[in-house]
């Protein structure tokens, strides 16, 4: 019972990051309408800028509070080199031009940092752990994770909800010829909408350097996931994107536990049965 609840723990803590990508990539395909195939590579960004800043600041936290504004930058500079040209083009061309950004980051990549893994030291504060039971301990940089990330999550959801942005981002994704019918310009909320999905991504990538090594290709594995938790909540749905995230990390942790053989197999199982039931996921529409 003890390894199961630990798993639990990991399960909703991994579930939280990868809500963090995953609203990013829903975002951009539900507003934007492009398959961006990169997504996981703004994570692997966020994982050696933590990997360089922590070095230079000696704390992770400084890491991110200079990261995150690097990654809007680079953000909005993909974007108005690279992404606005994909808006009225078919799905394979944004494939393809997606998929060639993943070549030359994974290239640069490689040129900076080298090909061997790396590891990012969690605060000395938060490295310690505590007790959850007379025979079970769990690290504290983890349970703090949690408690970022969530609060994060609840953030996300009231700017989306209640502010003038989130109305905006909503009726882009809801309609977006009527949002520039009323005067909106919608180059600037594209702009805006793909630079945060980027510093969502890398920030999810700066926070997760303390749990996991950072190594080369880190992206894709982050950008395979993020696209099941994008299908099981409903393309543009962020609170489909927070209920399939938590669903897809406990049951990616307890798959490890009780079906080893088959870990790999649990998570596109049940992605599979999402769509038998609900075609356009838990919270998204069917499109005809």
């Amino acid at each position: 019972m003890d390894l199961v609840l630990v798993q639990i723990f990991n399960g909703i803590q991994y579930g939280f990051l990868i809500f963090l990508a995953a609203s990013g990539l829903t975002l951009v395909f539900g507003i934007l309408g492009v398959i961006n195939l990169a997504h996981g590579s703004f994570y692997m960004l966020g994982a050696y800028l933590a990997l360089t800043l922590t070095q230079l600041t000696g704390d992770v936290f400084l890491a991110v509070a200079i990261g995150i504004p690097l990654a809007v930058a680079f953000g909005a500079a993909i974007e108005w080199a690279f992404v606005r040209h994909l808006y009225a083009r078919d799905h394979l061309q944004q494939v393809l031009l997606t998929f060639a950004l993943i070549l030359i980051f994974n290239e640069v990549q490689r040129i900076g940092w080298g090909s061997h893994p790396h590891s990012v030291l969690a605060p000395s504060y938060l490295s310690g752990s505590i007790r959850l039971t007379d025979t079970l301990t769990y690290p504290v940089y983890r349970l703090a994770l949690t408690a970022i990330c969530a609060t994060l999550a609840a953030a996300m959801f009231l700017v989306i909800q209640k502010t003038r942005v989130g109305r905006l981002i909503r009726a882009g994704e809801s309609n977006r010829e009527m949002t520039e019918l009323l005067g909106f310009d919608s180059r600037w909320l594209y702009r805006f909408v793909f630079a945060a999905g980027t510093a969502l991504a890398a920030l999810a990538g700066m926070l997760a350097a303390p749990v996991e090594s950072v190594y080369p290709g880190i992206g894709e594995r982050v950008l395979i996931i993020s696209f099941v938790v994008v299908v099981i909540g409903g393309i543009g749905s962020i609170k489909g994107a927070f209920l399939g995230a938590l669903v897809i990390g406990v049951a990616d942790a307890l798959g490890k536990v009780f079906l080893p053989s088959l870990a790999g197999v649990v998570v596109y199982a049940l992605m599979a049965a999402v769509l038998v039931v609900r075609p356009g996921g838990l919270f998204g529409r069917v499109i005809r």
